[in-house]
Parts: structure tokens; sequence; C-alpha cells
């Protein structure tokens, strides 16, 4: 199937939104991202060596106080209005680590607290948070099922 015909006026309109289309920045963004997503995991690997040296964790044990106190970082500066500006110019290298998983919740939850706690908070804090964790959970029993099996066959 070929493409639909246009009439003269739509090719015009087609050349003028083309010719004042703003180019996006896409290196400029990347990098800007790479630098963000990065400084944030950099923190993060920070937080993993607080508690290792300060609480005696070893490296395994580290990881679960970190992601709960990464996450509490991000929602706090969410609250403060602060989390919102770094998404605004780090792009998903503020939206894909763990960080962005606290934000979504908490962004939720600070739209919708006008309906009260139950059904404003409550309700709809999981909204876009609650099927990233669907799908962790879910991946992670398919990831144990198949380790385990694979376990029990002799392979590993």
């Amino acid at each position: 199937m070929g493409k639909k015909k246009m009439t003269p006026e739509q090719e015009q309109y087609k050349k003028l939104e083309q010719k004042h289309e703003l180019k996006r920045p896409v290196l400029k963004n990347c990098l800007k991202a790479f630098l963000v997503g990065g400084t944030i995991c950099l923190i993060g690997q920070a937080v993993s060596y607080f508690y290792m040296y300060f609480f005696h964790f070893t490296e395994q044990t580290a990881g679960n106080p970190t992601v709960a106190t990464m996450i509490f970082f991000s929602m706090l500066l969410t609250g403060f209005g602060v989390y919102d500006h770094i998404g605004q110019f780090a792009g998903a290298g503020s939206a894909v680590p763990i960080t962005g998983f606290g934000n979504s919740v908490i962004s939720a939850a600070i739209e919708h607290r006008t309906e009260g706690f139950v059904l404003g908070v409550g309700g709809n804090m999981f909204k876009l948070a609650g099927s990233v964790i669907l799908f962790g959970v879910f991946s992670a029993f398919a990831v144990a099922l198949i380790k385990t099996l694979l376990i029990m066959w002799g392979v590993l």
C-alpha cells in the first residue's frame, strides 16, 4: 500500500512545519542523562560503602538498605521540588535508576493528596509504580524458577 496522497495545502504545510521544527540536541541530552544517571549511581555506591564501613554489612547485604536509602532520598527531593528540576535537566538519567521509581510513587501521592489519605494518596500512589512492582516480582519469580530447574538438572 502506498502513502496517502496529500493535497497541495497539506504538502505546503508539511514543508513549513519541517522548516520551523526545532532540532533536538540528541548528543547533548544523552550526555546530560549519562552524567546525572552516573552521579546518582555514584551516590548510591557511596551509600553502599557507608553501610559496609559503619554498619559492617557485606557487599551482598548492603544492597537492600542502599536501595531503601536511595528511594528515600529521591522521595525527599521530590517532596521539596528538587527532583523535578533534576528530571527536567537529565530526562532518562533521573528516571532509569531506582530513584526514578521513588519519584514516581511520591509524585502520584503528592498530586492526589487533596482527595484524602486513603482514596487519594493510597489509591493513586501505585498506579504507575504498580506495574513496575508486578513485573519486577514476576521476573524475579521466573528467573528463580529457571535457576532452580537448572540446578536440579545439574546444569549449574
